[in-house]
């Protein structure tokens, strides 16, 4: 399916506010509220829209720690990389992870409690076997610059 301009307004506002009405957005786009709502059935089934959900105030929630991680695999088989990959999925403390190029294999965001937590995590991770040669820790300090949405008019190709 080719996104067209209506399709990339609607998903402009959709990430500014999940919880739009259908009415609302229909207004917002200049769409009456049928075509509107069938494009966004279009767009959640044609996998564009994946879920909504609410953003949350890490720093409301008391004491957190922010890590990056960048690990880097003792061996690159496909098999190396699926059993790190089934291990970390599962951990609640991992909140993104990437596949990179460069100098190390991953780039892992870990939220804690603390860092005696994220200490604890990591040893548990090297004692696992799961594959992991080395990482090194970055502690977020303060993160001026969060965006919850993409991009999306700029990256968007007519």
């Amino acid at each position: 399916m080719k996104l067209d301009k209506i399709d990339v307004r609607i998903l402009c506002e959709l990430q500014k506010n999940g919880r739009v009405s259908n009415v609302e957005l229909a207004e917002l786009i200049h769409l009456s509220p049928s075509p509107c709502l069938m494009r966004v059935k279009r767009l959640q089934t044609e996998g564009f829209i994946t879920g909504y959900s609410a953003q949350i105030d890490v720093s409301k929630l008391g004491q957190t720690l922010t890590v990056f991680a960048e690990i880097t695999l003792k061996n690159h088989r496909q098999i190396d990389f699926a059993r790190f990959l089934t291990t970390i999925e599962k951990m609640d403390s991992v909140v993104e992870c990437h596949l990179v190029s460069g100098g190390y294999d991953y780039l892992v965001k870990f939220i804690t409690a603390g860092i005696s937590e994220y200490q604890t995590i990591m040893e548990r991770l090297v004692e696992l076997d799961i594959g992991i040669d080395k990482y090194f820790s970055f502690v977020v300090l303060k993160s001026p610059i969060v965006k919850s949405h993409l991009p999306l008019e700029s990256i968007f190709n007519d």
